[in-house]
């Protein structure tokens, strides 16, 4: 049997003891909007959600931005520069607040080199990140705002981990690329159908089942990825 892992993070739990004293991980507690990586600005460090959500959006020369991934307890951030990049190409900040892990670059680094669990864990979440972000563009071109109101709200509450959380109207918007009246019209419809409430930026999904359902065949797709990619890392548990 392996032996019981004091983390919450997917990579952290299949990591050994060695491994885990080789990173020296600093505890962190992310409040809601902390930022994690900026557009042009040097990565430094390698983070691990434990609790709570971040995204990583795209910034147009408007200054809007659209959520082009979504990091929970599944994730490992700054990874890109582990395989090269210096600078980040987007920005990360955390939407639901939470805890995790940093370590350094230099850390991450001498440690992906070794070729062994760190690099074959990381390489398969860039994979099923890259996944996620195709099966998302695409479900954008494809399904009614309902759907992916829905299917955001749902990855959302599973990275996280947590049923109710707090996301403003304009956030959401932002997030998938829409207005701030149309997630109001859909969210309205949703709390009327009592799937889920929302009140001073208070979402709470009251029949995860029928949201589901109301959800397009992308959240299925994401979870089934996800659950896929959870089995092959307690491979490396045993």
């Amino acid at each position: 049997m392996p032996p019981i892992s004091i983390y919450n993070n997917i990579l952290l739990k299949a990591f050994d003891t060695d491994l885990i004293s080789r990173l020296g991980l600093q505890a962190l507690v992310f409040k809601a909007g902390q930022r994690i990586e900026m557009p042009g600005q040097p990565i430094e460090h390698v983070y691990f959600i434990e609790s709570g959500m971040a995204s990583m959006t795209t910034i147009f020369s408007d200054g809007r931005e659209v959520e082009v991934g979504m990091f929970g307890y599944e994730s490992v951030i700054g990874v890109s520069a582990l395989m090269g990049m210096k600078s980040s190409l987007n920005h990360i900040y955390t939407q639901i607040e939470g805890t995790g892990y940093r370590c350094s670059l230099e850390a991450a680094k001498k440690e992906f080199g070794n070729h062994g669990t760190f690099q074959t864990l990381a390489l398969r979440y860039v994979q099923v990140q890259l996944i996620q972000a195709m099966q998302s563009a695409s479900c954008a071109a494809m399904h009614n705002f309902e759907q992916r109101l829905s299917r955001w709200l749902l990855i959302s509450a599973d990275r996280s981990h947590l049923e109710s959380f707090k996301m403003s109207q304009d956030f959401m918007s932002h997030m998938l690329g829409s207005t701030r009246p149309t997630v109001s019209l859909v969210a309205a419809t949703l709390k009327k159908e009592k799937l889920i409430t929302y009140a001073r930026c208070q979402v709470c999904i009251l029949d995860r089942k029928a949201l589901e359902k109301r959800s397009c065949e992308c959240y299925q797709i994401i979870t089934s990825y996800l659950s896929d990619y959870e089995a092959f890392d307690s491979l490396h548990m045993a």
